[in-house]
């Protein structure tokens, strides 16, 4: 499958998790030590500005208001430009983005994105995505504005695979409100190219291993969007891969099977980060 080690290479000993919209690095908290407990350090940095705990921004969210992507990208470069040897990169919905773009600019050693948001130029609106976007997208003054979900929206959106009180009990613990300047960008991107802050050069040859994970009963960033992200991906001599698992919801990280995720995905990037040389 993957290359054996040598003496050239190096296997990275520690994992860095970027998390996505509407939630904090609280909602790694079972991956962190899943795999903490197989022997990796592992990271989980808030955006810049959000290292405080999930009640502390829903009672004050104007650090959420402040932030940019180029600003939160920089942040995480730093991060791991600290480290000793290339991390593995994992990121969740808008973490997923965050780590296409750290892969494009040579970080990391392999890199997985999770039911991610599309990078500049892949288009399509499927009906579910549009629904859950909808309380940020129905008033262009939330470009400017931190922009939550009710229990019902979060419901829909995220959790449609739980109960409705499993639900209210993930939203009490994760939920935060987003920065809609993220959301607009995201969608503007797809009308006026060349906005470049979710810029991602497709047919980089020199960047680290990609894997892209679908969730097939995804409502925000639907199964579809994700395989059309990884096309954009085949004019790439670098390994891109694409991996869907069938009825699982956009809170794939912690819905009831999560374990099985998190094992295929650590062993995808185990068995390709060890043909990365060392930095």
């Amino acid at each position: 499958m993957a290359t054996e080690n040598t003496s050239d290479t190096v296997a990275p000993d520690t994992i860095v998790l970027i998390h996505g919209l509407w939630v904090t690095p609280r909602s790694w908290e079972h991956w962190i030590e899943h795999y903490e407990n197989k022997g990796y350090r592992v990271l989980a940095p808030a955006y810049p500005g959000l290292e405080v705990e999930v009640e502390a921004l829903n009672e004050d969210p104007s650090p959420i208001e402040a932030l940019t992507i180029p600003g939160v990208v920089e942040h995480y470069e730093g991060i791991i430009g600290e480290l000793d040897k290339p991390p593995i990169l994992m990121g969740h919905s808008m973490g997923g983005l965050i780590v296409q773009i750290l892969l494009d600019h040579g970080y990391g050693a392999a890199g997985v994105a999770i039911d991610t948001a599309p990078p500049e130029g892949v288009r399509g609106v499927a009906l579910a995505e549009a629904r859950s976007l909808f309380p940020v997208l129905r008033n262009p003054a939330n470009r400017r504005r931190a922009v939550g979900f009710t229990k019902e929206q979060f419901h829909y959106a995220f959790g449609n695979n739980l109960s409705e009180e499993d639900s209210d009990k993930v939203y009490e613990r994760y939920h935060i409100p987003a920065p809609g300047s993220f959301v607009w960008a995201a969608v503007l991107a797809n009308f006026q190219p060349g906005m470049q802050e979710g810029y991602v050069n497709y047919d980089n040859d020199e960047r680290a291993p990609l894997l892209l994970i679908a969730g097939g009963e995804d409502h925000v960033l639907p199964a579809s969007l994700t395989e059309s992200t990884f096309k954009h991906y085949r004019n790439s001599g670098a390994v891109t891969d694409y991996h869907e698992f069938p009825g699982r919801s956009h809170y794939t990280i912690g819905e009831d099977g999560w374990e099985e995720v998190a094992d295929y995905v650590l062993e995808w990037a185990e068995d390709y980060a060890t043909t990365r040389p060392a930095a």
